[in-house]
């Protein structure tokens, strides 16, 4: 049995953050403002997870009015979803990410991303695409004021 699941995730940058993408940091002066460390493909990532099952999202898992998650890692709530997905019998086949930022580029930092997540989720880095784009001036990532992800899972029954 197959199932899909997509997320999204967008926070604000703002001064006086580190920049966490994919559980890298990324050298620019501004992070992601947000109850843990922000890493938004790394929440995108969970939503699309726990939708492919239909067991909520991130916030249900993981709410940001909880002391507990106050700056937590963002790769031991990935960890956590994995079991979580793991117990109820599934395995991640494939994933595919879209990063939204004006700037920094991400191209520089997309392959330590692949092997960043490709060791917390225990998959091959082939089976995780991350693609990078901007958002040519629009809104709010096109105005360098935040950064948003996108990401499909597929999941099929072990």
């Amino acid at each position: 049995m197959f199932r899909i699941g997509q997320g999204f995730d967008i926070h604000k940058l703002v001064e006086g953050r580190k920049l966490i993408i994919g559980g890298i940091e990324i050298d620019y002066p501004k992070g992601l403002l947000g109850h843990s460390d922000a890493d938004v493909l790394i929440h995108s990532i969970i939503d699309a997870l726990l939708g492919a099952l239909a067991l909520g999202d991130i916030g249900t898992h993981f709410p940001d009015n909880d002391p507990q998650y106050k700056n937590i890692d963002s790769t031991i709530l990935l960890k956590d979803t994995k079991k979580l997905i793991e117990e109820k019998g599934y395995k991640i086949n494939n994933l595919d990410n879209t990063i939204f930022a004006q700037e920094p580029k991400m191209k520089p930092y997309i392959p330590l991303i692949q092997e960043k997540l490709s060791q917390i989720l225990e998959i091959d880095k082939d089976l995780i695409s991350i693609k990078a784009k901007t958002m040519e001036g629009q809104d709010s990532v096109g105005e360098k004021k935040a950064i948003s992800t996108q990401s499909v899972v597929l999941l099929i029954k072990e």
